[in-house]
């Protein structure tokens, strides 16, 4: 049996990150993936772009994590967006940020990050074994002590766990990480695919999935979720939602669909317009064309598809004037406009999630380490812990970070 200064399970960001920080300080280091080649799930990101951070400062990226986020505060503070740019910058990728905001690499690829970091583990000399699925890990008096797969063993006195959540199980994802956590007396958090397309219990929906409505607002219609909201663009399908601003929301209604069964939310496409500014639009509008339909009205304000479907809605005639339709009718849809009522029922599963929410428990793991309270020599990074963060890059910086910090094998 070999023995090394740190074993890594997983080739993620988080992982493969860890392994180069551990591997430059002079341990020797094995990493194990399971998968044929390493950054399955990496590879995918951004829909193979790879978003790898965006340029907030500190204090706003974590509060993006919620009542959690200052969980990471030691991390991202030893390893934020700019150390994340330079780092790359060392192993030869240039990145750039086209949008002000979210950081890429120039190539806007993610095969040249993964080619970048797998070139970087191999100059510092650490062991990768793809096709190596880690199936135990060994223990002793609550001290770390090796890792065992299907045909021999690996001893080591730091393992770090880095293999991801639940979703995409194509890429690799199959709940390793916490299976092992309970195994050694971690408790893990109730589990929720995040960042998917939504299924409506409406249909009309479907009439309108040629159009994307900028700039919606997505609001939870249930008492204790009236303070949630997102915005960002949205894209009406064949079954219900998706879009950038549903993968942010969604985090928030899958724990709500599981307890409920269903969740109604309120949309308001039309850029955060309240009833009155509708009003006045739609009066500026028949100023402006005297012999204009409500339909055109309404169309000034959203994609046509999508006014049509609210007139059937609320029963307006779509060919008649503004004026000349039913009181309670015309305000029913003003009020639409402003807020469309729609009733999630489902949704596509861990299959298409791109994250995970919940995870190992922040409670067992000390923040300026990543190390397990419970288990000396065990280190939790990246998406297997209980933190997640909406598109933009978030998600991904929390991985290097984190990776980064349990690299260091700070009680080592």
């Amino acid at each position: 049996m070999k023995t090394y200064d740190l074993i890594v399970i997983g080739s993620g960001a988080a992982g493969m990150i860890a392994g180069i920080k551990a591997a430059r300080a002079g341990k020797s280091v094995l990493l194990l993936e399971q998968q044929e080649k390493l950054g399955p799930k990496l590879k995918a990101t951004g829909g193979g772009r790879c978003n790898l951070t965006n340029t907030l400062d500190n204090i706003d990226f974590m509060n993006s994590f919620g009542r959690n986020g200052r969980f990471m505060m030691e991390a991202i503070n030893s390893f934020d967006y700019k150390d994340l740019m330079n780092f790359f910058k060392e192993i030869g990728v240039e990145t750039h940020i086209p949008d002000g905001f979210r950081v890429f690499p120039i190539t806007h690829s993610s095969s040249t990050i993964i080619k970048a970091l797998e070139d970087e583990l191999i100059r510092v000399g650490v062991e990768v074994r793809c096709n190596t699925k880690a199936e135990t890990l060994l223990y002793e008096d609550e001290v770390i002590v090796g890792v065992e797969t299907l045909d021999e063993k690996f001893l080591s006195p730091n393992v770090v766990v880095a293999t991801g959540g639940l979703g995409y199980p194509m890429l690799g994802a199959n709940g390793d990480g916490f299976t092992f956590a309970k195994k050694l007396g971690h408790k893990v958090t109730d589990l929720y695919p995040a960042m998917l397309p939504l299924i409506s219990k409406e249909k009309w929906v479907a009439s309108c999935k040629a159009d994307t409505i900028a700039k919606a607002e997505l609001r939870i219609d249930l008492p204790k979720a009236k303070k949630l909201k997102a915005v960002g663009d949205l894209i009406f399908t064949s079954k219900g939602v998706r879009g950038p601003v549903v993968l942010d929301f969604s985090r928030e209604i899958t724990p709500y669909l599981e307890k409920y069964g269903e969740v109604p939310i309120l949309i308001n496409m039309i850029r955060g317009k309240n009833e009155e500014e509708v009003r006045a639009h739609i009066n500026s509008e028949i100023k402006s064309n005297p012999d204009s339909t409500i339909l055109e009205n309404i169309s000034s304000l959203v994609p046509q598809s999508v006014a049509n479907e609210l007139c059937i809605l609320c029963e307006v005639d779509t060919s008649k004037k503004f004026k000349d339709i039913n009181g309670q009718n015309r305000d029913k849809l003003i009020k639409y406009l402003v807020a469309t009522p729609l009733t999630i029922i489902d949704h596509v599963g861990f299959k298409q999630a791109m994250i995970t929410r919940g995870g190992i428990s922040l409670k067992e793991i000390n923040p300026k380490t990543m190390q397990s309270k419970i288990i000396k020599g065990l280190y939790f990074c990246g998406e297997v812990v209980d933190l997640d963060g909406p598109c933009g890059g978030y998600n991904l910086q929390w991985s290097f970070s984190s990776g980064n910090l349990a690299g260091q094998l700070l009680d080592f």
